[in-house]
């Protein structure tokens, strides 16, 4: 028997599904561009110093269109997080079916958000951006 949060849980999951396609659809049509007047990075804006994600929504849009080169030298990070969130995404609807069928044979359902683990993957992510953009910025290889 499902109960309604059980519902909301699997709907969530979907939701995150369509988001990421629409998403790709969207980088997919869009042209980058180096002028730094359309960033949407508001440090590269307004203060003219590249955060640690400049070059990322770049980098994703040129994977979308399967310019691996492009991609990475916009931001080298950029497939390592795309296949990250695509997994997590994986991970997570996987979760969701196994607690379906221990719902189906115990009678209960207690699913959460977040797949086991994300935790330290995100703050490895965070040291891993981090580390990048001060390298890039010592070495001046930062996106202009």
């Amino acid at each position: 028997m499902s109960r309604p949060g059980d519902r909301r849980e699997v709907r969530s999951w979907a939701l995150a599904g369509i988001v990421g396609v629409v998403g790709f659809a969207l980088l997919h049509l869009w042209t980058p561009s180096e002028d730094a007047r359309f960033s949407i990075c508001l440090s590269r804006r307004f203060l003219g110093l590249p955060c640690p994600g400049c070059g990322m929504t770049r980098a994703l849009a040129h994977l979308a269109k399967g310019e691996w080169r492009a991609a990475v030298a916009s931001h080298p990070f950029a497939p390592l997080l795309a296949a990250e969130l695509l997994f997590v995404w994986l991970a997570w609807g996987a979760a969701l079916t196994r607690l379906a069928e221990v719902a189906r044979i115990a009678g209960r359902l207690r699913a959460r958000f977040w797949p086991e683990g994300i935790g330290p993957l995100v703050l490895a992510n965070l040291a891993l951006l981090v580390a990048l953009w001060m390298g890039r910025l010592a070495s001046g290889a930062l996106p202009r």
